[in-house]
């Protein structure tokens, strides 16, 4: 259904790369441990996963081009790029992906790839931090120098997350691939003697298909599933894993949907080898008073930071932008 967002006169491209897919040495871990009923547990939340997902329809719409796949890519790219910026847990950009795509699956932006969408991924980033982290850089700051052309103010970026929390029914719990991984994890290898390698490479593969629109067709436990078989084929030492072998780990898995992810996942792995991401400038927060800083003071009074010369500044109250 269309959106109006008349009331809030901001903007931004946005583009952002994918962070690396490799995956640190392996590593002792204390084995995890689950209680008895782990297993219905963990199958509890995958028949409830579907609650989270944005559906098939948004899908088609972006493979018909209804929807621009490729804003969507720009959006995504930029949560992942920020999210490192503040070394933010893996699962929040995850989540601001999601709550993007389900607000998207429901609402039509007035622009695919203007100052709408970035508006937009910036309000689920912030909704995403302050779900997941324990501290959360100010709304002006979490518009990272170098990443955009636009830069919004609060006030704005606070009225489009209430758009968002009420289009996603102020259900921000999601379940996604994170739910699974450990348990997972503790499922290949219940000693432990390999789990914090293999949650830290399946976590990598799992941010690098965030950006294809493919894997919306995919539950999170089949994309969790097909991480892990992945991430067993990238430690020595484990015996190698098929989707036959993964559906066991729990109820609700199915082989066809393990095997059709994970074959995903190898193209998007491969493309990734074959065309490695360009390393991306430093990023920083910057003083409108200092430029050449590293860094912006917490004293400064909000309205007078990060007004810089290459993004747009737009006031809420105002329509002219200051360059």
């Amino acid at each position: 259904m269309p959106l109006a967002l008349t009331d809030l006169l901001c903007g931004e491209d946005a583009a952002g790369a994918l962070s690396s897919a490799s995956a640190d040495p392996p590593h002792p871990r204390t084995a995890p441990s689950f209680p008895d009923d782990s297993d219905e547990s963990i199958a509890e939340l995958l028949g409830g996963a579907s609650d989270y997902l944005p559906g098939s329809a948004y899908s088609a719409r972006l493979r018909s081009l209804s929807l621009d796949p490729s804003a969507r890519a720009d959006s995504a790219g930029w949560m992942l790029k920020v999210n490192d910026y503040f070394h933010f847990q893996p699962i929040t950009a995850y989540l601001a992906v999601n709550y993007l795509d389900r607000f998207l699956a429901a609402h039509r932006l007035p622009e695919a790839k203007g100052w709408a969408m970035q508006l937009l991924s910036v309000a689920c980033l912030s909704l995403a931090a302050k779900m997941e982290e324990t501290l959360v850089p100010s709304l002006l700051d979490l518009q990272v120098e170098g990443t955009a052309r636009f830069i919004f103010e609060p006030r704005t970026v606070c009225k489009m997350e209430l758009l968002v929390l009420t289009a996603l029914n102020w259900r921000l719990r999601s379940v996604t691939p994170f739910t699974f991984v450990d348990f997972f994890a503790f499922k290949v290898d219940p000693t432990g003697t390999y789990s914090g390698y293999l949650v830290s490479c399946a976590t990598k593969i799992v941010l690098a298909t965030v950006h294809d629109i493919e894997f919306l067709d995919h539950c999170p436990s089949s994309v969790a599933a097909a991480a892990m078989i992945y991430a067993v084929e990238e430690t020595p030492g484990l015996a190698l894993i098929d989707s036959e072998s993964a559906m066991a780990w729990c109820i609700g898995l199915t082989k066809e949907g393990i095997a059709n992810c994970y074959r995903l996942m190898q193209e998007v792995m491969e493309t990734k080898q074959r065309n490695p991401q360009v390393t991306l400038p430093q990023l920083r927060v910057t003083n409108m008073n200092s430029e050449a800083s590293t860094s912006s003071s917490s004293s400064d009074p909000p309205n007078k930071r990060r007004k810089l010369s290459n993004p747009l500044w737009v006031d809420d109250d105002r329509e002219d932008h200051v360059i």
